[in-house]
C-alpha cells in the first residue's frame, strides 16, 4: 500500500517528530496556562483566558527576588565554570602530564554521581569548614557541577581541531596571543558557547544540590517547589514561559548565524 510505503521511507522522521513533540508538550501545556485565570489557589484546570499574570509577573510575593537570585547565581556559576573549564579541556588535550588520566576520569565523577550524594557530600564540606550557607555556597556547589559539563563540551571541540591552522598562522608569523585570539579561539567558540549555555541552563534549573545548601537562600526553583505545596500561581508559568522563549530564539538566532556563514563561505 502507498501508504504503507511512505511510512517506511519517513520512518525516522516521523519517530523524530514524535519525540520531539512529546518533548515539548509539557512547555505547550506551560504556555497554555499561563494565560489561565483560576478560580482557587491551583492552576491545574483551565477556566478562563486572561493576560492579569503577563500583565504583571512578579504580583506574586519573592517570585521575582527568587528569579533574580537564580539569574545571578546562574550566570557567575556560567562564567566560573566556562573560564575554568575551557582552560582545562584546552590542558587535557594539548599537552601531556602526569595524572592526566585520573584528572580527565576525574572530571566526570560529578556527572556520573548522583545529585543527592553530591549535595550531602557537599554539605558536609561546607559544615566542616564553619561556612554560612547561602548565596557563596550555593554558588561553589554550582561552579563545581557545571565545570564537568563545560569541560566535556569544549573538550570535545579541542580535539576535533586542525592543528595545521594553528601551525599556518605561526608561519605568517603570528604571535602566541595573536594565534590564540585570532585562529584557536574562533574555531573553539561553538563547543565553549554551547559549554555555557548548559552550564546556565543547568545551574539555572538546579534544585537538589541548592536546595541542600542553601540555607535560608530560595532561588526560582525553591520558590517553584514550596508554591507548589500552597499553590501554583499563574505567574510561574508566565516566568517559565518566557525562559522557554528566550531559549528557542537565541537556537534560532545561532542557527541562522551558523547558515549565514556557511552560506558566505561557500560563494
Amino acid at each position: 500500500m502507498p501508504v504503507l510505503r511512505w511510512i517506511r521511507r519517513n520512518l525516522i522522521v516521523i519517530a523524530g517528530l514524535l519525540t520531539l513533540a512529546y518533548m515539548i508538550l509539557p512547555n505547550i501545556v506551560v504556555m497554555v496556562f499561563s494565560f489561565n485565570k483560576p478560580n482557587g489557589r491551583f492552576n491545574y484546570a483551565w477556566q478562563r483566558f486572561s493576560l492579569d499574570a503577563w500583565k504583571d509577573p512578579c504580583g506574586v510575593a519573592d517570585l521575582c527576588g527568587s528569579l533574580s537570585l537564580s539569574l545571578q547565581i546562574a550566570f557567575w556559576a556560567t562564567l566560573g565554570a566556562t573560564a575554568l573549564g575551557t582552560a582545562v579541556a584546552f590542558a587535557l588535550v594539548r599537552y601531556r602530564f602526569r595524572a592526566r588520566g585520573a584528572i580527565s576520569s576525574l572530571i566526570f565523577l560529578p556527572m556520573a554521581m548522583p545529585e543527592v550524594v553530591m549535595a550531602a557530600s557537599l554539605l558536609t564540606l561546607f559544615l566542616n569548614m564553619g561556612a554560612q550557607l547561602g548565596f557563596w555556597t550555593v554558588l561553589i556547589a554550582h561552579l563545581m557541577f557545571c565545570l564537568s559539563f563545560v569541560v566535556t563540551a569544549v573538550k570535545a571541540r579541542v580535539m576535533s581541531m586542525d592543528p595545521r591552522l594553528e601551525e599556518a598562522a605561526r608561519d605568517l608569523y603570528a604571535g602566541p596571543v595573536q594565534t590564540f585570539v585570532r585562529v584557536t579561539l574562533p574555531i573553539a567558540a561553538p563547543g565553549i558557547a554551547a559549554g555555557a549555555l548548559l552550564a546556565f541552563a543547568l545551574s539555572f534549573d538546579d534544585f537538589i544540590i541548592t536546595n541542600f545548601n542553601a540555607g535560608s537562600t530560595v532561588t526560582f526553583p525553591m520558590f517553584v517547589w514550596g508554591s507548589a505545596q500552597r499553590g501554583t500561581p499563574v505567574q510561574i508559568n508566565v516566568i517559565g514561559t518566557a525562559m522557554f522563549i528566550i531559549a528557542v530564539t537565541m537556537v534560532l538566532v545561532g542557527q541562522l548565524i551558523a547558515s549565514r556563514r556557511k552560506s558566505n563561505a561557500r560563494n
